[in-house]
């Protein structure tokens, strides 16, 4: 990844280049929005304009194919490292983020198409379990925002690559230090909680939707447990051990517990003051 951020910062056509030949790949056309992130960061949006365009090019005939995904990643990448560049929050990051799984919802809700294809495939498993009606059609909601979620994450993710591409040429070590002071402040920990409370009693808005504010707290989470482990100097399989777990339910649970946590109480500064 560092070989194509030195590529890619080599001069506008050699960017231009790189967006639109990985955008022609399908999967690996996802990396075409983390180019355009990089050129955003490191050279602002009006040279970041022209990247876009050329990169959105070959997204747009993928759109057309019936893949919508990469284009939508592509708009929300450049608006998340513009906003990344503009505030140097990616507490207000992680919050612009949801709009992306927003978008991604809506539009499995106005194409239900893509879905069908899915749920034909899991008819067998409908009649062996004698799930009908309305079961499924819950079924189908809480899918519809978990593939939202997953391409709000995927695009934190691309967003963070973009960075770290960015800092591994011009600031060495310096994405890891945001990695270790990422955290919620007191306010937008409130409202994430009390919109997942919202979600949890079904008020106003979807169950399901309770995944789109626990993504920042995880994110959250992920970046306290790394700066106790480098400021205790703890074995890097600690890291690892905790990103295999991090696939259980119910220690993502206690990961979103411990970056609400955190807002009040600052583990970091304590672990400072203890030494």
């Amino acid at each position: 990844m560092r070989g194509l951020a030195q590529f890619v910062m080599t001069g506008r056509k050699q960017a231009i280049i790189a967006a639109g030949l990985l955008g022609l790949i399908p999967l690996i056309n996802l990396l075409s929005p983390a180019v355009v992130g990089i050129v955003m960061l490191r050279k602002g949006l009006q040279e970041a304009t022209f990247v876009f365009i050329w990169g959105a090019l070959p997204l747009v005939v993928w759109a057309m194919l019936g893949d919508i995904v990469p284009l939508v990643l592509l708009f929300g990448i450049t608006g998340l490292t513009w906003l990344l560049r503009e505030t140097e929050s990616w507490e207000f990051t992680f919050l612009a983020a949801i709009a992306i799984g927003l978008v991604i919802e809506i539009y499995l809700r106005l194409q239900p198409a893509v879905l069908d294809a899915v749920f034909q495939q899991l008819q067998p498993y409908f009649q062996q379990n004698n799930l009908q009606g309305m079961e499924i059609e819950e079924i189908r909601e809480t899918m519809t925002t978990i593939i939202g979620s997953v391409y709000m994450f995927l695009a934190i993710v691309l967003t963070m690559l973009a960075r770290w591409m960015q800092a591994s040429l011009f600031n060495p070590g310096g994405f890891q230090s945001e990695i270790h002071q990422l955290r919620i402040k007191q306010k937008v920990a409130l409202i994430l909680l009390g919109f997942m409370l919202l979600c949890s009693f079904g008020i106003l808005i979807p169950q399901a939707w309770v995944l789109y504010f626990m993504i920042p707290l995880v994110f959250s989470g992920v970046g306290l447990l790394h700066a106790v482990v480098a400021k205790r100097k703890m074995s890097s399989m600690v890291l690892v051990v905790f990103y295999v777990l991090l696939m259980l339910p119910v220690v993502i649970q206690v990961v979103v517990l411990l970056a609400l946590i955190d807002s009040w109480y600052d583990f970091r500064a304590r672990l400072d003051q203890v030494g």
